[in-house]
């Protein structure tokens, strides 16, 4: 797996592909700063070794060239963030880019416009890549959010590199962190399953089943399971038509020797509410009126039990409705016992949009080992997929 570490990049021109698809308020300011930090060791490698950065990147959902989009909004704060005053290029292709480019010296940095104000991007068109490639020596892919797309800019583009092409820093630490569980896990494997269905999660679980010693359910994805060996779930969220498939789950861990660990008892709630009434109830002998929205205390007394004993660890959702401050304390205690087993040596990764979010609000998010930086291409990897992006550079 090349890096940009197998580079020097002295007089070299390294286009690199980033996901500084960042959060911005009303007045066009960044509220998450995050992707542009994450990105900053790989580009000061370059600048270091003498070479120049020539930034690309989308922004939003554009619908053409829409000034509120423009990633010049975003100018001045990566300059702040990287120590360098970052150049700008009105347009991603063209003669404006080229001549940019073409002005570049060592240890500048060009950022290109938003990459969605063409089509072609999304479309993965092979002369949009072609002009792209044409305005750098090096590709460098380090959009981990975006791998899983085969769009131009991640994927097309590096066909023009044959032998100049690697990952930068972070792409290549997330790829480690998901092999640092899939395949060189210190055993046991513990892999933990959150959030409302199982249905988006199917293909991950089934990837899991033949990598992992045990497998933590909770959340929403509870009472399918519950309700499939005859629990009563009074109103919890289901997916009745799931229920075989939850039976079938069951069934195939135990054949591959997994243990799987399901709530025993639930926060219980009169309605769908932070100020709703609340009991805990046994998972199983929940009434009628009444909806499970977080783990119990004999369940997180449960789960803590086998974290602890666990070398390697993945979370992938929350254990209840996180954004509730009342329903939130399951959800919290998995993430400190998480912590703790990596305080004593443990292997953590976090990943998956919500719980991130929930390590991020509950300041968890120093004493994980890794937390992934991509929603999407974090689920995909997990299914077993190989990710486009990955792809064209391993190619």
């Amino acid at each position: 797996m090349k890096t940009v570490k197998d580079f020097n990049f002295k007089n070299q021109k390294a286009l690199i592909r980033v996901d500084f698809n960042v959060p911005l308020n009303d007045q066009f300011e960044i509220t998450d700063t995050n992707r542009i930090e994450a990105a900053k060791p790989t580009i000061i490698k370059i600048l270091e070794d003498g070479g120049c950065a020539i930034l690309m990147s989308h922004l939003g959902r554009p619908k053409g060239k829409q000034d509120e989009f423009s990633l010049r909004h975003i100018v001045d704060k990566t300059s702040e963030i990287l120590g360098v005053r970052v150049k700008f290029a009105t347009d991603c292709i063209g003669k404006i880019a080229e001549d940019a480019a073409h002005a570049l010296h060592p240890g500048e940095i060009l950022l290109l416009e938003n990459l969605r104000f063409y089509a072609e991007e999304e479309k993965g068109e092979k002369n949009f890549s072609k002009q792209l490639a044409s305005l750098g020596d090096i590709y460098v892919n380090d959009a981990f959010g975006t791998a899983h797309r085969a769009h131009a800019s991640t994927t097309i583009v590096a066909e023009f590199f044959p032998n100049k092409k690697c990952f930068g820093f972070l792409l290549a630490k997330e790829i480690e962190s998901i092999n640092k569980v899939f395949k060189d896990g210190e055993k046991p494997v513990t892999a933990i399953l959150g959030g409302s269905k199982v249905s988006s999660k199917i293909t991950i679980i089934e990837n899991m089943l033949d990598k992992v010693n045990h497998l933590i359910i909770g959340g929403g994805m509870t009472y399918t399971f519950v309700k499939a060996q005859g629990g009563k779930i009074g109103n919890s969220i289901c997916e009745d038509d799931k229920q075989e498939l939850a039976l079938e789950i069951l069934k195939k861990a135990k054949a591959k020797g997994v243990q799987i660990h399901l709530p025993v008892d639930v926060v219980g709630a009169d309605s769908f509410s932070n100020d709703a009434k609340m009991q805990i109830f046994d998972v199983d002998k929940i009434p009628d009126g009444w909806q499970g929205l977080d783990a119990g205390p004999k369940t997180l007394a449960l789960f803590s039990e086998v974290i602890a004993k666990s070398r390697t660890i993945l979370w992938n959702g929350p254990v209840g409705v996180f954004e509730m401050e009342n329903f939130s304390k399951g959800t919290i205690s998995l993430g400190e016992a998480i912590g703790e087993a990596t305080k004593k040596g443990a292997f953590s990764l976090v990943g998956g949009g919500d719980s991130v979010a929930a390590v991020k609000q509950f300041g968890l998010e120093n004493q994980m080992s890794y937390v992934s930086t991509g929603g999407g291409a974090m689920l995909e990897m997990l299914e077993g997929k190989t990710l486009p992006g990955v792809a064209a550079i391993l190619e």
